[in-house]
């Protein structure tokens, strides 16, 4: 995960009203603050390698409690604090999420007083007992022990774990944006992704594509260019939309407006593929509103209404709410704590005046949501119908824009003045602040984890496979306080059970596979707990060697089993960069070094001389003329995969850039205007844009895709 840096608090001048926090004690926290921090899932301490700990200062565990809702500020309220919570939890009957696995009774029934009756009505609201077996989902259980106490909890029923992907295969893993066809408005869109998949799947062999996060982004010009810092992650961004798909387009194909908007969108396009010219976003959406604008206009036949109207019954609130921000945006502007103050509460009497003051705009936007969760509907049945047993893999960003949609209309989940991040490590001495606020896991365990579990079902509509951006925050998140530097952050723990139980649900109920992106700190058990449950990792051999021993390159065979194989992702240099150590070269253009350019370069090619050693070895070596040209660029590259298919992982990702030697990077980690993140076409060894026709002749990529194809796979 990579995100260019925290977004600003509001201005004060926003927020006349609120009387400033106290200010924290700093250094390191007393006995009885550990434990109030420790009772409530905030952790006073971490391990960053086995042989340290780090100690996390007062300040940041009272800042993450006061975000709890908890009074921690001076020692008095402390220790009211803690005598309160231990109090509750010593006449609590139940937390308020329970988790049974295949069926099982949950431990923590074992607890309660002898002869506490237990009912337990189930989703379909028929009332059942364990003994009776219960169906997969979220129930309810009530608890009455003899001395009369109750206790109401959410109980969910999973499956022990997920099924592994059918049989072994490989696939594509693209950033959608970037892929522009001869019929792309400047961007790369959905149809895009359809055809991709057809031709992937049926001429290729490959068994899915794996796109970056396609959610909504937070309005505005410029746009924050990272799919990873969303506006809403509960519905897709319409500017990925291929207008002509759209049922209603031919209605309005001669109408002048729409020509001339397709006529911009051409020279969008071509202004990318043969004049050098970044992806433009915004001016890509500018036109699509457009469009969608004019194609909003014509009336929808019958059919398509009934279909329009169960998806505004299937997403109920979340849509209105979804639309209502988009709408009050467009008035207010994009960053709704700046908005006047009661239109910052979704539940207001003037929002809901505003909202129906502003119908029209808010059943476009509810529309938008519909055209474009049909396109993601559509290419998935593309990629199945083409033969792919997984298909689209969508990917879940970690997190949401603090001025976006989800945040405005589930402020009750998320933590007030905290941000997402990660602690200092051996790539980053600062530590590193997302920009994202953190859900409260009280919050989510009281409602039965209900924003997770319709988070996950709406991404599951339409996709055969989910990547979980950071998995490790299931377990736990580095919270940041606003206002202090990454350094002063302190994990807080979630209910990985509980947080596992429902996305186990709910990819079950949708048929699909879960990739965890496990990368970087992991605490001990954590991948071993999403193996148990049947989550895939994720693992990029540049990273795999053997940590705790020589470490040397992992031979194949020492690889898991169950991950996604790959030489490299969207926040790694693609592999020729690698191979030809530009990657250092440009980080040394753009002052990210922080040791000399001959000590990188060194350290770079000794790294990549033992991994070229360790393929020719193995003999997967092959080709080449034993020079530095680009025929033994090719060579090692293939040579690189046919590695990755040699390791046991079930899927075996290809960078789609490396298939035509693309050497730069989609995002470079550490830039923020510095480098064209994230609004880069793929392009071949010379830098020139590869369009979607040009792959599907290019020499390069079938040279390397039939090694996907052809060379044998290890042991499953």
């Amino acid at each position: 995960m990579n995100a260019p840096g925290p977004a600003g608090p509001p201005d004060a001048a926003d927020t006349p009203h609120a009387d400033p926090p106290p200010e924290p004690p700093s250094g390191a926290p007393d006995d009885d603050l550990v434990r109030l921090a420790t009772v409530h899932g905030v952790m006073s301490s971490y391990s960053p390698a086995p042989d340290r700990t780090v100690t996390a200062s007062a300040a940041a565990l009272t800042r993450a409690l006061t975000a709890l809702g908890v009074d921690a500020n001076g020692p008095d309220a402390v220790r009211a604090a803690l005598a309160e919570r231990r109090r509750a939890l010593d006449e609590r009957l139940l937390p308020p999420t329970v988790v049974s696995w295949g069926n099982a009774a949950p431990a923590v029934l074992d607890t309660l007083p002898s002869g506490t009756r237990l009912r337990i009505v189930t989703e379909q609201g028929e009332a059942r007992d364990f003994a009776d077996g219960l169906p997969a989902g979220v129930h309810r259980v009530t608890a009455t022990a003899p001395d009369g106490r109750t206790a109401d909890a959410h109980l969910v029923v999973a499956p022990l774990r997920l099924p592994a992907p059918p049989g072994r295969s490989y696939g594509l893993l693209v950033q959608l944006y970037s892929l522009l066809s001869r019929r792309s408005w400047g961007m790369g869109d959905l149809g895009d992704l359809s055809e991709l998949a057809a031709w992937a799947g049926r001429t290729l062999g490959a068994g899915f594509l794996q796109v970056n996060p396609l959610h909504a982004a937070v309005p505005g010009s410029p746009t924050d260019p990272s799919p990873y810092r969303p506006s809403s992650r509960r519905f897709p961004d319409p500017v990925h939309l291929r207008i002509e798909d759209v049922p209603e387009y031919p209605e309005c194909a001669a109408d002048d407006r729409v020509r001339a908007l397709r006529e911009r969108a051409g020279r969008l396009r071509e202004g990318v593929l043969a004049k050098g010219e970044l992806i433009d976003r915004d001016a890509v959406w500018e036109l699509k509103r457009a469009a969608l604008e004019r194609l909003a206009e014509v009336p929808l036949g019958p059919g398509r209404r009934a279909a329009y109207c169960d998806f505004l019954a299937t997403h109920g609130r979340a849509l209105e709410d979804h639309a209502t921000w988009n709408a009050l945006a467009e008035v207010h502007g994009p960053d709704w704590h700046t908005w006047p103050e009661p239109l910052r509460d979704p539940r207001s009497p003037e929002t809901a005046r505003a909202r129906t003051a502003l119908m029209d705009r808010v059943d476009l936007h509810c529309r938008l949501a519909w055209l474009t969760d049909t396109q993601l509907t559509a290419a998935q049945r593309t990629a199945r119908e083409a033969g792919m047993p997984v298909g689209i893999v969508h990917d879940l960003a970690v997190g949401v824009h603090p001025r976006g949609a989800d945040a405005w209309a589930q402020q009750d989940h998320f933590a007030a003045g905290m941000s997402i991040g990660a602690p200092p490590d051996a790539f980053n001495a600062r530590g590193q602040d997302w920009g994202l606020p953190p859900w409260r896991p009280d919050r989510l365990a009281a409602s039965g984890y209900a924003p997770f579990r319709d988070l996950l079902r709406g991404l599951l509509r339409s996709a055969g496979a989910l990547r979980i951006d950071h998995v490790m925050g299931l377990f736990r998140l580095w919270w940041v306080p606003e206002g202090l530097p990454p350094t002063e952050g302190t994990y807080v723990r979630y209910d990985a059970e509980a947080m596992l139980a429902v996305l186990v649900l709910e990819a079950a109920r949708a048929g699909a596979v879960v990739i965890g992106e496990d990368l970087g700190t992991v605490e001990p058990g954590m991948r071993e707990a999403l193996r148990e449950r049947g989550v895939l990792g994720t693992s990029v051999l540049w990273f795999e060697r053997d940590w705790e021993g020589d470490g040397a390159p992992l031979p194949p065979e020492r690889w898991r089993t169950d991950c996604l194989a790959t030489a490299t992702t969207h926040d790694l240099p693609p592999t020729a960069s690698r191979l030809s150590g530009d990657h250092v070269a440009l980080r040394d253009r753009l002052g990210l070094l922080a040791r000399p350019l001959a000590v990188e370069h060194a350290e770079a090619a000794a790294d990549t001389g033992e991994w070229l050693a360790l393929l020719a070895r193995l003999g997967v070596l092959r080709g080449g003329s034993g020079g530095h040209g680009p025929d033994e660029e090719e060579a090692q590259i293939q040579a690189v995969h046919r590695y990755l298919l040699r390791t046991p992982a079930r899927l075996t990702g290809v960078w789609l850039p490396d298939a035509v030697g693309d050497r730069r990077p989609q995002n470079l980690p550490g830039t923020w205007d510095q480098y064209p993140n994230w609004r880069l076409p793929v392009a071949d060894a010379d830098g020139r844009p590869v369009t979607l026709e040009d792959l599907a002749a290019s020499r390069r990529l079938h040279a390397l895709l039939e090694v996907m194809r052809e060379e044998p796979h290890g042991p499953a």
